[in-house]
């Protein structure tokens, strides 16, 4: 019987005891060529958004205004126009 060889030709990866971070290196490299993971981790749609990741927000101020109570009360109520 013919003993054969287990590693097959052409594998084109490295491997040995010290090739843990020559391959993790790669890995992480080529992970960006992934569509759905190049889009996960960008963080564009961040910078898109306008409330930009607040997630409380419920609306933009355009404008403050400062609106004067009525008699009997002198105040200025603070508003915003959104």
């Amino acid at each position: 019987r013919i003993k054969q060889d287990r590693r097959k030709m052409g594998k084109g990866k490295p491997s040995g005891i010290n090739s843990g971070r020559k391959l993790r290196d790669h890995r992480r490299a080529q992970r960006w060529n992934d569509k759905q993971y190049n889009k996960a981790h960008l963080g564009t749609w961040l910078k898109a958004n306008p409330f930009a990741g607040a997630s409380h927000a419920k609306g933009i101020v355009l404008e403050k205004l400062g609106i004067e109570a009525k008699q009997p009360n002198s105040a200025i109520r603070k508003c915003v126009r959104v």
